[in-house]
């Protein structure tokens, strides 16, 4: 079993920056790749970025592609999304999810641990 946990949401204005940190504890998190995903009022949740379990490959949605980051520290047992120039629609609450295996993973269903999720709101 693995519990994550995710800090770091918050109001910004537009063209801020804001990190994400998603912490987990239980099994060891380098056998877990992971992700980002966010759910906006009255949308569906939708993939924002992955990463493979040893950092080493990353996959970006076309929407954040160039403005969004995501690394680790496996040391910490922890995934980050640092989110730049961020714009009134990145509004949404952020939950990160892991998943074991070799690859990055895109889709919702894929992944078996889910974070409690944190809002990030953005105001023009």
């Amino acid at each position: 079993q693995v519990q994550l946990v995710e800090s770091g949401g918050g109001l910004v204005q537009a063209g801020g920056s804001l990190r994400l940190s998603c912490t987990a504890s239980g099994r060891t998190f380098s056998i877990y790749a992971a992700g980002w995903f966010r759910q906006a009022p009255g949308k569906e949740r939708e993939f924002v970025a992955a990463i493979t379990k040893g950092g080493m490959t990353t996959y970006y949605a076309h929407s954040v592609k160039g403005r969004f980051t995501i690394s680790r520290d496996n040391a910490k047992n922890t995934v980050y999304l640092q989110m730049n120039s961020l714009k009134p629609e990145d509004t949404a609450v952020y939950y990160c999810a892991v998943k074991s295996g070799n690859y990055y993973y895109v889709l919702e269903n894929e992944y078996d641990y889910w974070g409690q999720g944190t809002q990030v709101t953005v105001s023009s």
